[in-house]
């Protein structure tokens, strides 16, 4: 919270327009009780983990810059992330820690049963929606993700297959404040950026396994 409220005020003291925040779609509608996510839902602002706890009082605080130093933004609200270079030993690179574990043969550890869901979201997707934000959606909370729910096993077995890794994962107990299910609805993304994901999950996948066989 502390870096974004320096960069808020950096930004304002400079005289920049504008201001794009990465926000967590994951993470800041809770529990969504209704798939694919809209924005309104009803459990906007009600996380339920201390990370979507921080990206719902950043909004807060980007609205309050708005409102006080004329300092516009948008807020994309991103779906799970992944792609080339993504951090392998950060927590929530999921791709970036299984694909790599599964290039050196290591075994992954799933917590839980593995059927819950995430939206995965290519990296130059994402990329895309940031630079079409420079210029639109002047104060908006937009969704970028595809609105497609995949498992955690799933995404194992297609890792695997493009991996050639056999072995089986290995299952944790669940952790807490993950959630079940998410998949975010980017019909606002559509029309206020003109912004839709055009990767398909098998397809940024195996982008993503050869640059780490590679790299």
């Amino acid at each position: 919270m502390i870096g974004l409220l320096n960069v808020l005020e950096c930004a304002a003291g400079t005289g920049a327009r504008k201001v794009v925040y990465a926000g967590s779609g994951g993470t800041l509608y809770g529990e969504p009780k209704v798939l694919p996510v809209k924005e309104a839902h009803r459990n906007r602002g009600r996380p339920i983990s201390p990370y979507g706890i921080s990206k719902a009082v950043g909004i807060h605080y980007l609205e309050f810059y708005r409102r006080t130093r004329g300092l516009d933004y948008t807020t994309l609200a991103l779906a799970n992330v992944y792609g080339p270079r993504q951090d392998s030993e950060g927590e929530a690179g999921v791709v970036a820690l299984f694909a790599t574990q599964m290039l050196a043969g290591d075994m992954p550890t799933v917590y839980g049963d593995g059927e819950q869901t995430r939206d995965y979201t290519y990296v130059d997707d994402a990329v895309h929606a940031f630079a079409l934000a420079a210029e639109r959606g002047s104060g908006a909370l937009l969704n970028v993700g595809t609105g497609v729910e995949t498992s955690v096993n799933q995404l194992v077995r297609l890792l695997a297959q493009l991996t050639g890794f056999r072995g089986k994962p290995q299952y944790g107990p669940r952790r807490d404040g993950d959630l079940r299910r998410s998949a975010l609805d980017s019909q606002l993304a559509a029309k206020e950026l003109g912004w839709k994901p055009w990767t398909p999950l098998r397809d940024g996948l195996r982008a993503t396994v050869e640059w780490y066989r590679e790299s």
